[in-house]
């Protein structure tokens, strides 16, 4: 199989596995989004061409958010995918605070190929949460979200200076536009919008 088949063949497994998924946007947009622009992040500001990593950033949520296994990643994808996963796979029967600070804890761990899609993961989330939050979240916890996402990273620098820059450019746009006297200049920027 073509690395391209590989490729496609792990964002039909995503989009099926993510099927019933939504964002917490207030559009509810769809969740493979999320997983396909990692992996494009990865490929195109990060320049990897690495396929495991290609095929990770895609997978990296179907075992903590679906029925997937380990074993089912194993037998589609190969085992440096499943590995790959593993790594970037929290607990979900751990509370989610927990399961926070062990994010911050492991990434110093992870390898570089792990490290990388934890990156683009967290600069997706960080643009969702500057641009299109959750309709419920106040400043203040979408700013905290901004400070524990820069946690994570610093415990994954060396990894990808590209996608380490692009994280710090779109954490400065943040924290400037969710700076607690940049709350009226983001409503207002909201109300433009309308």
């Amino acid at each position: 199989m073509t690395e391209i088949a590989q490729l496609l063949k792990a964002v039909c497994f995503s989009a099926h596995k993510h099927q019933n998924q939504r964002r917490k946007d207030e559009e509810a947009s769809p969740y493979i989004n999320h997983p396909i622009e990692v992996a494009e992040l990865i490929a195109n500001i990060g320049e990897v061409s690495d396929l495991p990593t290609l095929l990770a950033a895609i997978l990296h949520d179907t075992v903590e958010d679906t029925g997937t296994t380990f074993s089912d990643l194993e037998e589609l994808f190969g085992r440096d995918v499943r590995l790959l996963v593993a790594e970037m796979t929290d607990d979900k029967n751990l509370p989610k605070d927990e399961r926070k600070q062990l994010q911050i804890e492991h990434a110093r761990r992870l390898s570089a190929r792990a490290k990388q899609v934890k990156i683009a993961d967290k600069i997706c989330n960080v643009r969702d949460v500057i641009h299109t939050p959750p309709p419920h979240w106040s400043g203040e916890r979408r700013r905290e979200y901004l400070q524990w996402a820069k946690k994570v990273v610093e415990g994954c620098r060396g990894s990808n200076a590209k996608l380490e820059r692009r994280f710090d450019e779109v954490f400065q746009e943040g924290w400037r536009i969710l700076e607690p006297s940049g709350d009226a200049l983001l409503h207002s920027e909201k109300e433009g919008k309308r």
